[in-house]
């Protein structure tokens, strides 16, 4: 069958088959995938259910059943973000629910069954000791005044009890008990520093009674961020970045030996618990996933001499490996694949997938591919992003138009842009407008140095990094040097803030619970970021001044162009009063402004209905501004001082 020729139709206008409704409808989330026993367990975020965050078991039989029925939500909230929210162990499971954060034990035909008290105490990053009939916890204790204080507990499994055995340091993490159970690892840090900048490993003996005796710091007495401590047979394994790139290190009991020497990272920021970046597998050898030029590679590692050789395997995102004797179960998404939980047999390298994040069928020719492109930024330093073009195979853009170009900025700002398929961005590229997702000075991917780089200039080195690069397509001769629009949500949304305050390279911007006054949200912000400013800003100079030259909303009389704020008003991380503030400057000043607020919606938004209402509200926005006629209907949408 011949193809037809391509319409020509203005850039923004197209017909696109990737509608907000049915990337709600047919996405989810996949997290902590693991293996126990021959069962595969995996977290799925689900939209549908108002984000409600399930725990699913696909057991030997091939049968697939959730272990946590409604209203259950598997989501702890230690540091706010989370993660590591359940464990499976020796036929056994139990989970943290969202809304009493106490521990449950689950499994499947039975129903969830409270093993913790009511109370104030959070946990996270569990581990079993079925020696002693307990777990090991992080626990997050909120019931005193002042900062939470955190410790790692154990937790009876006979009659919830919990008990202190390792306190004293501002945060914990990685609990991992030795396969004899004599010996307990774990990593710790403190104030002021972050866990991507300089965390502890300890090592203990533990007594008849489960304590810790004889603790031992085997690393991180110098500036390094220490990850993913994992225990086979004597020997403990970890990542740190001591060389710059995250590498892969073993401790035989008495020294330490750095085993991999890759440019790339074996690892990323500790935003949430229970991040796994390789596995221990049966052989000899560790599967991990090294990244490197934004895009993550499966590799075999080799624990006689380091040698790391590349697996053939169609993906270039890859994260959350858990291995179980000579299988791996991860999360994986190409730019043609979306995020899926895979089974990975690593005896032959074949592999299947069990789930994937969206169930939408997509023709190939709608679909964006990213190109990662290095680009001159300011200090004479160069800056990394994705750059994904206007793509529809029904459509080429009128005459000699150029498309219009969206700059996203991620949040963390320690993240980085994943070239896995995400529909959302393929929301914007299969209607006509090309994409820049900017890895910005301080994201992950590059090596510590790179990562660090943002440290005393954040609200500077990010934002220029995303000008430049915008900049830099439009002197390419792909993007319309006056039709460039910027979102990006948390950090990001502080990065569009200040982009928009004080530079004029944008026609529009999109804050997704942005940051407005730095003094504020430092003031205001939870235990775990509440040093950050030490680092991102540089207070080693005047503190006020810092917090008055870096805050858009002291300086929002120089924003020209309008700006749509999405905000949850359940949000702890960035409050609502951040958002709020802005759109009052901007609506007193006659700045067009729209303001969408979320009821039941926290730190990124989980509820269909709100992610929908978002995205479209975002399309027509930048419609209305740029004055082009999106394809379909949309919700209508009040912008405030507009003629």
């Amino acid at each position: 069958m011949n193809q037809l020729p391509p319409i020509e139709a203005p850039f923004g206008s197209w017909a696109s088959s990737i509608t907000a409704d049915r990337i709600v409808s047919g996405s989810i989330r996949l997290v902590q995938p693991s293996l126990s026993q021959g069962c595969c367990y995996w977290i799925e975020s689900r939209p549908q259910e108002n984000g409600r965050s399930v725990l699913v078991c696909l057991d030997p039989n091939g049968q697939t059943i959730d272990l946590t029925p409604a209203p259950f939500n598997a989501r702890s909230t230690v540091h706010e973000y989370g993660g590591g929210a359940y464990l499976a162990s020796a036929g056994n499971c139990w989970f943290v629910n969202f809304d009493d954060q106490r521990i449950y034990a689950t499994g499947i035909g039975s129903a969830p069954r409270a093993i913790t008290a009511a109370g104030e105490k959070r946990y996270a990053d569990l581990c079993h000791d079925a020696t002693r009939n307990r777990l090991i916890a992080v626990c997050e204790d909120h019931s005193g005044t002042g900062e939470a204080v955190n410790s790692l507990v154990s937790v009876d499994l006979r009659d919830g009890t919990t008990r202190d055995i390792v306190s004293g340091c501002d945060f914990y993490s990685s609990p991992r008990l030795s396969p004899d159970g004599r010996k307990l690892a774990w990593l710790c840090w403190n104030h002021p520093h972050l866990p991507w900048d300089q965390t502890e490993l300890w090592v203990a003996e533990l007594d008849e009674h489960g304590q810790v005796r004889h603790p031992r710091q085997i690393g991180g007495d110098k500036p390094a961020a220490l990850l993913q401590p994992e225990w086979r047979e004597s020997d403990l394994y970890f990542v740190s970045d001591a060389g710059n790139w995250w590498n892969l290190y073993r401790w035989d009991g008495e020294q330490v030996r750095q085993l991999t020497d890759e440019h790339a990272e074996l690892g990323q920021p500790h935003w949430m618990f229970a991040m796994r970046s390789y596995g221990l597998c049966q052989l000899p050898l560790v599967v991990g996933s090294f990244v490197a030029d934004g895009r993550s590679r499966l590799y075999r590692i080799s624990l006689e001499d380091g040698s790391a050789q590349p697996v053939l395997f169609p993906y270039s995102h890859i994260e959350q490996i858990h291995v179980e004797r000579d299988r791996a179960l991860l999360l994986a998404g190409a730019p043609d694949r979306p995020m899926a939980v895979i089974d990975f047999d690593l005896r032959n390298d074949t592999w299947r997938v069990l789930r994937e994040a969206e169930s939408l069928e997509l023709d190939a020719s709608m679909l964006a591919v990213p190109q990662a492109i290095e680009y001159p930024t300011s200090d004479g330093e160069s800056a990394h992003a994705l750059y994904y073009p206007a793509t529809n195979a029904g459509y080429r853009g009128s005459g000699s138009e150029k498309e219009p170009l969206l700059v996203k900025c991620h949040g963390g700002p320690t993240a980085a842009s994943s070239p896995a398929l995400d529909l959302r961005t393929q929301y914007w590229t299969s209607r006509g407008i090309g994409v820049l997702d900017v890895n910005y000075r301080g994201s992950t991917g590059y090596g510590r140095e790179y990562r660090h780089s943002l440290y005393g200039r954040w609200g500077k080195a990010d934002v220029d990094d995303a000008v430049f690069g915008a900049r830099h397509l439009a002197d390419e001769g792909i993007a319309d040097n006056d039709r460039m629009m910027i979102r990006g949500g948390s950090a990001g949304g502080y990065t569009v803030l200040c982009a928009l305050t004080f530079h004029d390279a944008f026609r529009a911007g999109a804050s997704y619970y942005g940051i407005g006054d730095l003094e504020s949200m430092f003031a205001h912000t939870h235990k775990f970021e509440s040093h950050y400013d030490h680092q991102l800003l540089g207070l080693n100079g005047n503190r006020e001044q810092i917090f008055e030259e870096r805050s858009p909303s002291r300086h929002a009389e120089k924003i020209s162009c309008p700006v749509i704020f999405f905000q949850g008003l359940e949000d702890k991380v960035v409050p609502p009063g951040q958002s709020e503030h802005m759109v009052e400057i901007l609506r007193k000043r006659g700045i067009p402004v729209a303001y969408l607020a979320f009821a039941g919606e926290a730190h990124g938004f989980r509820q269909a209905e709100n992610i929908r209402r978002a995205l479209e509200a975002e399309l027509a926005f930048y419609a209305r501004i740029l004055r082009f006629e999106p394809h379909g209907d949309l919700a209508s949408i009040q912008i405030e001082n507009l003629d």
